[in-house]
């Protein structure tokens, strides 16, 4: 059969033309938010003091694994999550769904047509689950009408737009290998694989109308709107009362989208994605510890994050500074607490325990893991990256990053071993993370207590760091709160915001529109859910520029 070569075809037409990241070499010093002048082949430029349009440029989306699976999911009720078993690993750096990351492969092209065939066949085989999604009764297999209305429906919510007619034609002439085979469903399996390959389902393609006056700015139509609002905030494809709003124009004006915006977060599934993006920003989507440890981390943070955001509608520093906590018996008695006597978790106050927020979760400390230990280094690297938005520079590639520092030969004390990053060549980058990491040591890679080295009882950790340019800490209840007052915690929190929404990174040309949403952002009291319905009512999110 010819279908899945064609479409196939397709796929490697349109993967081949998405351009390639660029990469940075080292400069020996980190990089302020902000401060990047390209990205997706856009310059200082283009930056208008004042202007709406002064924005960095976007390509076309793939899907990400997450995005890819909620779509199956939501067109037809697939909980099997196979795209993130068999679709080419994302790049987090902290998000998943970075376009100038989603490189073209082979391993792409395979995995779709596989992943497409499967999906039919469980589709299929259900016959509850594909009466209604097929929405009718054939009379036969050449039941034309029953056919144009599965595809018609099915094509709107699959490629987040109504089909034009060459599409619809082009899928209701699969009936003849139905007609053939004396089965309506053998079209049925024909159209959902050859819909599942298509770029229109794989891609966010946004093509928008050109913005007279404006060179290289186009406007998005209420669909592609529609598309990157789902997206944004509920990381999958639109429902019918948002592909609704978008046939019927009401997602261009700022205030509608904002009330499109706060319906999508009141459901669960709005607040299942900002739980989701404080585990890409914070590092804790995925855990390495066993299933019911993991379980109770991630359980801890997300209660957090529910009560500080949604249910409390608290300050979003709270998040850094909060005074209780959400336990199980098997969290309490991984930190060494006091048993809460549920299996189930109930809110705990720290009291004396100098635990604090957000950053003294085992789910954040887990960052930075390496050699079976925590890295000062990397866990700085971390704090430099998703607290402060700064960029790090990579190592020089004669370095060997997967041995531990010698130092000092003659200790065991990590603090000694470490001794090495701090002079020569190596300090201009370590002394910006290493003292960071120092001052997190009290916590091993779960978010354990403890006084002394991994296997080294005579070495005591002191728990004293420092970020430089910024001031001393001990502990990651301080580093929160050294943090908060260092005014820098804001905007980095709206920049991350930005990342997720946009699917890039920030260029010199976004710095005016993130300003504008951080006065915002600190004007509502840091209401994060506030600052969400700021970024989809900006000028930003319903354009484009395009990549030179």
């Amino acid at each position: 059969m010819e279908l899945r070569s064609v479409s196939t075809k397709r796929i490697l037409f349109v993967i081949l033309a998405v351009g390639c990241p660029i990469h940075f070499g080292c400069t020996g010093a980190v990089v302020p938010p902000g401060t990047t002048p390209g990205g997706g082949g856009q310059g200082d430029d283009h930056v208008v003091p004042g202007s709406p349009f002064t924005m960095g440029a976007s390509g076309i989306h793939r899907l990400s694994r997450i995005e890819y699976d909620n779509t199956l999911r939501d067109l037809l009720g697939d909980g099997s999550r196979s795209g993130f078993a068999k679709l080419p690993e994302d790049v987090a750096d902290p998000f998943d769904n970075d376009y100038l990351t989603q490189l073209a492969s082979g391993a792409l092209i395979s995995s779709a047509e596989t992943l497409a065939a499967d999906a039919a066949v469980r589709a299929l085989s259900d016959p509850t689950r594909r009466a209604a999604l097929v929405g009718c009764t054939p009379a036969g297999p050449n039941d034309v009408a029953c056919l144009e209305r599965f595809v018609t429906t099915f094509g709107r919510r699959a490629f987040r737009r109504p089909l034009t007619d060459a599409e619809k034609n082009g899928y209701l002439s699969l009936q003849s290998y139905g007609v053939e085979d004396n089965n309506f469903y053998t079209t049925v399996d024909l159209v959902i694989r050859a819909i599942l390959q298509d770029p229109s389902f794989l891609y966010r393609v946004e093509v928008g109308q050109p913005v007279a006056g404006v060179p290289g700015i186009f406007r998005l139509n209420d669909h592609e709107i529609g598309a990157r609002l789902s997206y944004f905030l509920w990381a999958t494809t639109p429902n019918d009362e948002l592909l609704d709003l978008a046939r019927d124009g009401k997602l261009g004006d700022a205030d509608a989208r904002r009330r499109a915006a706060a319906t999508l977060l009141a459901n669960a599934q709005g607040r299942q994605r900002v739980a989701s993006f404080h585990a890409f920003w914070l590092g804790y989507n995925q855990l390495p510890f066993p299933a019911d440890l993991a379980g109770a981390l991630r359980l801890e943070s997300d209660a957090l994050v529910e009560k500080i955001i949604f249910s409390g509608k608290q300050d979003y520093f709270q998040l850094f500074r909060a005074d209780e906590t959400y336990l199980t018996d098997i969290l309490a008695t991984h930190y060494g607490l006091p048993l809460p006597g549920s299996a189930t978790g109930t809110w705990v106050p720290y009291g004396a325990n100098p635990r604090r927020g957000i950053l003294s979760h085992g789910t954040v400390l887990s960052a930075g893991a390496k050699f079976d230990d925590t890295s000062p280094t990397l866990r700085g690297v971390f704090v430099r990256n998703r607290l402060l938005c700064q960029d790090v520079p990579p190592p020089p590639p004669t370095v060997a990053v997967d041995e531990p520092p010698a130092g000092n030969a003659n200790s065991r004390c990590k603090f000694d071993r470490y001794a090495v990053h701090r002079s020569g060549g190596c300090a201009s980058c370590h002394n910006l993370t290493d003292s960071i990491g120092f001052g997190l040591e009290n916590y091993d890679r779960a978010g354990k207590f403890r006084t002394t080295d991994k296997d080294a009882p005579e070495c005591t950790i002191t728990g004293d760091g420092d970020v430089a340019g910024v001031g001393k800490f001990n502990g990651p209840a301080a580093l929160g709160e050294m943090l908060i007052k260092s005014g820098n915690l804001e905007r980095c929190i709206v920049t991350q915001a930005y990342r997720l929404a946009m699917g890039r990174r920030e260029v010199v040309a976004d710095n005016g529109i993130i300003d504008s949403l951080t006065t915002g952002f600190i004007n509502k009291n840091r209401a994060f859910d506030e600052l969400l319905l700021d970024v989809v009512s900006s000028a930003a999110f319903v354009h484009r520029r395009v990549e030179e």
